[in-house]
This record gives C-alpha cells, sequence and structure tokens, in this order.
C-alpha cells in the first residue's frame, strides 16, 4: 500500500526535492505553493498525484489546504510541514505585520496542519510528521529574532505532540538544516552577505544541498526510523557545535 504524503512549500528549493524523492520512492505525493506554474511542471515532472496552489497567509488556508488533498489522497499519512519564510532585521524595525506574517506561515500553520491530520492518523494508528526548522531555531541567529522564535516553536512543538501521538504510532520530528543551496540563498548573496563571508561561518565550508535533507526526509517517514520520535536534528555542516 503506497502511503500518502503533503508536501508544503513543495514548488522549489527544499519542498520540491523532498517531493521528488518521495515520489520517487513509491509515495502518493501532493504539493502545495504559491506558484501554480512551479507546482503544475513538478507535478507533471514527478508524477504527483495532485497540487494546490495557495497562499497559508490567508483566512482558513490550513482547512483548505487539508480539504484539497485529502480529496485527492482520500487520506493524508504524511505531513511535510517544509512552508516558512524568513526574514533579516533588528528587532527593533521589525514591523507587527512581519510578526504576524512569520507567525503564521512559519509556526501557526504546521500547527493547525497538524491538527486537522492526526485526526485521521489517530483512526488508523499510524502517522509520520516532518517538521523543516532551521539552524536559527537551534541556536539562535543575530538580527533575525522573529525567524529563530518561530523556528524554535517548532522544536518544542515536535516534542510535546512525540508524547502525546506516541500511543498512536505517530512520529514527529523536526530537521533544522543550516544554509542550503537554494535559490532563496542566492538572493541573499551580496545583500546580506557574500557568499564568501558565509562558508568561513560553516565548519565543512559547505552548503547543504537540498537531496541531503530529503534523503532525511524519507528516513524519518520509513519503518525503519519507528522509533524515532520527537527528536530537532540539526543538519548544517557543523553550524550547531561552534566555529
Amino acid at each position: 500500500m503506497k502511503r500518502k504524503v503533503l508536501v508544503t512549500g513543495s514548488s522549489k528549493g527544499i519542498g520540491a526535492e523532498i517531493a521528488t524523492i518521495l515520489a520517487q520512492n513509491d509515495y502518493d505525493v501532493f504539493l502545495a505553493g504559491r506558484n501554480i506554474n512551479a507546482l503544475r511542471n513538478i507535478a507533471e515532472k514527478i508524477n504527483a498525484k495532485g497540487f494546490c496552489a495557495i497562499d497559508l497567509t490567508e483566512k482558513n488556508a490550513a482547512e483548505k489546504l487539508f480539504e484539497n488533498a485529502q480529496k485527492i489522497l482520500g487520506n493524508i499519512d504524511i505531513l511535510i510541514n517544509n512552508a516558512g519564510e524568513y526574514f533579516y532585521g533588528s528587532v527593533e524595525n521589525t514591523l507587527e505585520e512581519k510578526l504576524n506574517r512569520l507567525l503564521t506561515l512559519n509556526t501557526k500553520i504546521p500547527y493547525q496542519l497538524i491538527s486537522l491530520c492526526v485526526k485521521e492518523m489517530k483512526k488508523q494508528n499510524f502517522g509520520r510528521i516532518v517538521n523543516i526548522g532551521s539552524i536559527s531555531g537551534a541556536v539562535g541567529e543575530a538580527n533575525a529574532s522573529l525567524y529563530s522564535m518561530t523556528k524554535s516553536a517548532l522544536i518544542g512543538m515536535t516534542k510535546a505532540l512525540a508524547l502525546e501521538l506516541a500511543p498512536n504510532n505517530i512520529t514527529i520530528n523536526t530537521i533544522n538544516p543550516g544554509f542550503v543551496q537554494t535559490e532563496l540563498l542566492e538572493n541573499t548573496f551580496d545583500k546580506d552577505f557574500t557568499k564568501e563571508e558565509i562558508i568561513d561561518m560553516i565548519p565543512q565550508s559547505r552548503f547543504i544541498e537540498p537531496k541531503e535533507i530529503a534523503n532525511l526526509v524519507k528516513y524519518l517517514i520509513s519503518d525503519e526510523a519507528k522509533g524515532l520520535t520527537g527528536q530537532s536534528i540539526n543538519l548544517c555542516a557543523g553550524m550547531s557545535v561552534g566555529s
């Protein structure tokens, strides 16, 4: 029986790679993101079961996405909370609009989707949830306090829900990537930092590849990882242990 997976933020970058790897490994994948053309192209490329183009900051977004995915998949066995947004700026210059946006995208939406999905997961006594956090949530990042706050919230949520959901054979874990080689990272070069400055901060002197995260997701949702739950895993090329 094919397991059915919802991957948020899967129109590009890490989410697209997760969706691709899982589709290649015989999972039924449902995509979600804002760019309908990108979603359509990826869906055709990986033979996804379907997709939903949605802005997760709009009213009742979690419910709308869940209903769309459930309509196509029938049920959701695995939830990958990947959608999120980064913000770099000092605390005194952080506008309330940005505060509300990141709290919604990075914290509220993952929690709401989990709440919706676990109802069915409990009925079938199986479920896998993976949150894509950030190394900034595990160790903090100067001038990114808002982002760090929202991503650290995922870690606390993961620990608590692991205890709550363990009797139902549902595991939940958070992956905290460091700097990942994506279009988003490329767009920050010469804006906040140069590529060389970033590399100098990383013990392994390299960026994480999206496929590394995707392959870790593949393991965490597998039967081999059924005893692994409530964990915050730093996939960061050594950034979490110092410089």
